[in-house]
């Protein structure tokens, strides 16, 4: 917060790690940061963090066409 008791946002919340990061990619209307993405990409369809990640991309929903 500032010295007038504003609270400055800082970036956006990310889906994975579920902390306020300023970069990172969205995926339709949700953000994944920098260290969670990376994270995502670099671990093996065997380690159980992979199954973790998937359950929370399970939050990425594909927003509705407006024709």
């Amino acid at each position: 917060m500032d010295s007038n008791g504003i609270k400055k946002q800082v970036g956006e919340t990310c889906i994975v790690c579920e902390e306020e990061k300023a970069l990172g990619i969205h995926l339709y209307t949700s953000f994944i940061c920098v260290e969670c993405e990376k994270s995502l990409i670099n671990t093996e369809t065997s380690d159980p963090m992979y199954q973790y990640f998937l359950r929370k991309l399970q939050r990425v929903k594909t927003p509705p066409l407006y024709s």
